[in-house]
């Protein structure tokens, strides 16, 4: 949240610790805690100060909240936050100010705040002690849908992250025994659930999360919101990692829709509350998936030897205030890096990124210069994730760079579209966020647009060359630094390459007005008939939807992009403009003669909308509005079209869940009682895991031709 000061420039609160926040709240008494949320609405009004050492709110002359945020930027401790008041630290002043700043996450490390000495990348132990754990009951779980667990394979990671001493781990035991004999040949480590801190932890996050489900963001004011942060710093000195991310991503999205911002998505905070139940929920269980504890960031490692090329750049503007680009790259062996600038900023910060230095080594290149050239390094230091960071011993020296079309630029191209979505959307549906590296890789696609509609254009898949994938032709593809068959530009002849496949549909990547997506969109829009090489990520939650970051011209025959030779023929779609001169003429564009409007969605046009209305309906309006829907019989209307369409285990699930949201207990007097939520947030969980479960199989299905899986 940022809160001008009267005649001064916005000053932006600090983020702050999710048990700094939540014990700030649990210190109030029930008075005031009846009066946090209007109190946390009035802090947007107040006037803040910043001496660049302490942030100060001023609620009167004898209530000022002063803010002393630590190195990192982040208020760490309670005692960086103090109030004048005479009821302070118990006071609602604090409190308020505290719940409106941001909340930090443990795990963000930018780039750009990365320490010289890759030496100091090494974590410390996260989990020195463990305190006294709220909610120990376990949540009595029914039978789970089929699919929903993540089968422990020999790729799962074993890595669960629980303190020394925890009771047990989620990962596998160690391969020696006392003495550290080796096991016998063939032996397979044994598996085992999580501890009894873990078991606790857990449970005291289920029942937070219910809590939050129960009464929807109108009833997920600061205090729950404080017992959920509550819940996840014991989850993360628990080991717990996964589920304290995804309590934090539910407590951003609760306050994101409370406070109507603009960059709030429904859709995205019923997946972090789906995320944090289905995980929550196993883990107090007792289930054994080592990968549901997660794993915590590992240190960077050093002393490897690469020379990498720039595929593309990519602007980041957060939705907690950080902005910066991200410059993607591939080594001579196929294999993915980035080099990330992120710093708080937003919008401005990430237009600035833009041609700002790369801190590797003494390279003197900025960004831009990076995504269409290469580096040399010596030394370098990456983390798990691939991303290049700076350190003592690096050294990196630039190179020229290559076209796409020149290996190792050219394996992006090497396979269709229905390809890489099998690879994307049939790894395991449930595995750790942070750990599933496909589902964000980047693919590369030659495409003829067809059309646009709406803010989505419209376009096929040209046919490969010479009935393969591009890349495979011998041995032109195949030898480093040289062009792939088809020549590399588009200025070269080569073979007519009609359109074929399903019809696909582009979106901005990000439509934020500062950046260029949405121009550059409409752009290409203009040219029906124009072929383009484009470089982006397959959208998870639309029917053969692509998200591009860069386009090019296609080598071979037909009109294609004109780019500026200091461009190498690729612009950035977030920075780079299009111009009228960068696109054939008109004439030389004729567009598509098939009518590309009368292919449906798939997704879309299934009556699964209305699975996810009721599912959407009872995080934002809660139980009560889930049973006010049933009594009105719509639930009755809403399962008829599902089992006529051939849904019917999902017509099924929204029966249970209306029938659990209007359920009352009644004590032998008749009296109504609190039936508890956990019946109803296993209903709710059910149908949500299914929802995503189908919509998924469905989206893979829309990238082949037909709709039909191969």
């Amino acid at each position: 949240m940022t809160l001008p000061a009267p005649g001064s420039p916005a000053v932006r609160l600090p983020p702050v610790e999710p048990h700094v926040a939540a014990a700030a709240v649990e210190d109030l008494s029930p008075r005031l805690r009846k009066k946090l949320d209007a109190a946390i609405e009035r802090c947007a009004g107040l006037p803040v100060t910043s001496d660049g050492r302490t942030v100060s709110v001023a609620w009167g002359e004898d209530a000022v909240v002063t803010l002393t945020p630590g190195p990192a930027g982040t208020v760490t401790d309670s005692g960086a936050a103090l109030c004048g008041c005479l009821l302070a630290p118990r006071c609602l002043h604090r409190a308020a100010v505290l719940s409106a700043c941001p909340v930090a996450d443990p795990d963000a490390f930018p780039e750009s705040h990365t320490p010289a000495d890759p030496d100091s990348l090494a974590e410390a132990d996260p989990f020195p002690g463990l305190g006294s754990l709220a909610g120990t009951g376990t949540p009595a779980a029914p039978d789970v849908p089929a699919g929903t667990g993540a089968p422990a394979g020999p790729d799962a990671p074993v890595e669960a992250g629980a303190p020394a001493g925890s009771g047990g781990s989620a990962g596998a035991t160690a391969p020696g025994g006392a003495d550290g004999d080796l096991p016998d040949a063939g032996a397979r480590p044994a598996v085992t659930g999580p501890g009894a801190k873990q078991v606790a932890a857990a449970a005291g996050l289920w029942a937070a999360a219910v809590a939050v489900l129960s009464g929807g963001v109108p009833g997920a004011g600061a205090v729950p919101q404080a017992e959920l942060l509550r819940a996840a710093h014991t989850a993360r000195l628990a080991g717990l990692p996964r589920a304290e991310a995804a309590a934090l991503r539910v407590v951003r999205g609760l306050r994101a829709a409370r406070a109507h911002q603009d960059g709030h998505r429904l859709a995205d905070l019923v997946s972090a509350l789906q995320d944090l139940l289905l995980t929550a929920g196993r883990l107090a269980a007792a289930d054994p998936d080592p990968a549901l504890p997660g794993t915590t960031r590992r240190s960077y490692r050093q002393g490897e030897g690469l020379r990498v090329h720039g595929i593309c750049r990519e602007p980041v503007i957060s939705a907690t205030g950080y902005g910066g680009v991200v410059t993607h790259l591939v080594a001579e062996d196929g294999r993915r890096f980035s080099v990330a600038d992120v710093r708080p900023g937003g919008a401005a910060r990430a237009r600035g990124a833009a041609t700002a230095t790369v801190a590797i080594g003494a390279a003197a290149l900025d960004h831009a210069q990076l995504a269409r050239g290469g580096l040399l390094i010596a030394g370098a230091t990456i983390s798990p994730d691939g991303r290049l960071g700076s350190g003592r011993g690096v050294r990196a020296s630039p190179v020229a760079g290559l076209p796409w079309s020149a290996w190792p630029l050219a394996a992006l191209f090497a396979r269709p579209l229905a390809e890489a979505a099998d690879a994307t959307f049939s790894a395991d549906a449930w595995s750790d966020p942070p750990e599933d590296e496909r589902s964000g890789r980047l693919v590369g696609c030659d495409l003829m647009i067809v059309g646009a509609e709406g803010d989505r254009l419209l376009a096929r898949e040209l046919s490969p060359l010479g009935g393969k994938p591009l890349g495979e032709s011998d041995p032109l593809a195949a030898r480093p630094g040289q062009p792939a068959a088809g020549g590399p530009s588009g200025s070269e002849e080569g073979p007519e390459r009609p359109p074929h496949g399903p019809l696909i549909r582009l979106t901005p990547a990000d439509p934020h007005p500062e950046l260029a997506h949405v121009a550059n969109l409409r752009q290409l829009a203009s040219r029906p008939g124009l072929r383009v090489r484009v470089v982006g990520r397959l959208d998870p939650g639309r029917a053969a939807t692509l998200r591009p970051l860069a386009v090019g011209p296609v080598p071979g025959a037909g009109p294609t992009l004109r780019l500026p030779a200091e461009w190498l023929d690729r612009a950035d779609l977030g920075y780079d403009r299009l111009r009228g001169s960068h696109l054939p003429p008109l004439d030389a564009c004729p567009p598509w003669q098939k009518d590309a409007a009368a292919e449906a969605d798939p997704v879309a046009g299934s009556p699964l909308w209305r699975v996810r209305r009721l599912v959407e309906l009872a995080v934002s309006g809660g139980r009560r509005a889930v049973a006010e829907a049933a009594r009105g019989g719509d639930a009755f209307v809403q399962r008829a079209p599902l089992r006529r369409a051939g849904f019917g285990t999902a017509a099924e699930l929204v029966g249970a869940l209306t029938e659990e949201a209007d359920r009352r207990a009644r004590d032998v007097f008749g009296r109504l009682v609190d039936s508890g939520g956990d019946r109803y947030a296993w209903a709710w969980l059910a149908a949500a895991v299914h929802l995503t479960a189908t919509e998924r199989v469905l989206v893979q299905a829309s990238w082949h031709d037909g709709h039909a899986l191969r």
